[in-house]
C-alpha cells in the first residue's frame, strides 16, 4: 500500500477511536455544561454552542476608548483595556466565574480564553501581542486553590494568539485580604505595593497582554500596570474575561 493511502486509512481508523471512545465516556459520565447543565454535544467543550451564543460579548477590543479603558484613564499609562463579556449579579455567566475560581474547574478557563483570544486575534489593537502575563496569586492563595484561575484564561489567550505566556516574570510578594467587599480606595491600598517583577529584560520592547479574570474598580489591574511598565520600552494592554 502506496505511503499516502496508508496514511490515509490511518486518519481514518483515529478518527473513528476517538470518536468512539468519546461516545463511550459520554455514556458512563455525560459532560454537561457549565453555564446551563444541558448534555455537552460532540465537538462542544465546557459551555454549550448555545450558550456560547448567548454570552453577552463587550466587543470593546474594537473600539479604543470603551468602558474599560476609561476605568483606568488618568490612573496607569495603558495601551488598550477590554474585557470580553459583562455578567449581572446571581446571572448563569457569574455562576461560570465562580465555578472557574472557587469549584475547581480550571478548563472553563482555558477553553473560554481560546474563545476570547481568537476575538482579539481579529482586533488592530491586539494583533501584535508578544507575551501574555495572567495576574499573579500568592503561593499560598495558589496552593489553596491548586491554580491561578488568571493563568488558565491567559494559557487559552496564549495558545489562540500563538503568543508567548510568561508566568514567573510578575510575582505577588505579599499575602492581602480578599477584595470582594472593599470599596475602589480600599483595594487600591489594599495591592499598592504587592507585586514586584522578578527581571524585565523578557519584557523590554514587547507588547504585554495583562489578563484578569474580572474587572471591577481595576485596582489590581492597576498595579500589576504599574509594576510592568517600569520595564524600558514596553507596551501594555489589558484583557480580562468578564466585567462585573
Amino acid at each position: 500500500m502506496p505511503p499516502k493511502t496508508r496514511y490515509k486509512y490511518w486518519n481514518a481508523f483515529s478518527f473513528y477511536l476517538k470518536s468512539t471512545w468519546w461516545d463511550f465516556l459520554n455514556l458512563f459520565f455525560p459532560l454537561t455544561c457549565a453555564t446551563c447543565g444541558n448534555y455537552l454535544f460532540k465537538g462542544e467543550k465546557v459551555i454549550c454552542t448555545s450558550c456560547l451564543f448567548q454570552l453577552p460579548k463587550t466587543n470593546f477590543h474594537f473600539q479604543k476608548e470603551n468602558p474599560i479603558s476609561e476605568i483606568f484613564m488618568g490612573r496607569v499609562n495603558i495601551d488598550n483595556a477590554t474585557a470580553f463579556f459583562t455578567f449581572n449579579k446571581g446571572s448563569r455567566y457569574q455562576k461560570l466565574i465562580h465555578k472557574l475560581k472557587y469549584n475547581g474547574q480550571a478548563e472553563i478557563g482555558v477553553e473560554l480564553g481560546k474563545h476570547f483570544g481568537n476575538t482579539l486575534m481579529n482586533s488592530d489593537e491586539y494583533r501584535d501581542i508578544d507575551i501574555i502575563i495572567p495576574v499573579p496569586l500568592h503561593p499560598k492563595k495558589k496552593k489553596a486553590r491548586t491554580y491561578n484561575q488568571a493563568e488558565m484564561i491567559a494559557k487559552g489567550i496564549a495558545e489562540a494568539m500563538n503568543s508567548e505566556l510568561v508566568v514567573d516574570v510578575l510575582v505577588r510578594n505579599v499575602h492581602s485580604v480578599s477584595q470582594t467587599k472593599k470599596d475602589r480606595i480600599e483595594r487600591w491600598l489594599n495591592v499598592k505595593n504587592v507585586f514586584a517583577l522578578k527581571s524585565t529584560e523578557q519584557l523590554k520592547n514587547k507588547h504585554v497582554l495583562l489578563v484578569d479574570d474580572v474587572v471591577t474598580t481595576g485596582a489590581t489591574l492597576e498595579a500589576c500596570a504599574q509594576r510592568l511598565l517600569e520595564t524600558y520600552q514596553i507596551k501594555v494592554s489589558i484583557a480580562c474575561l468578564a466585567q462585573a
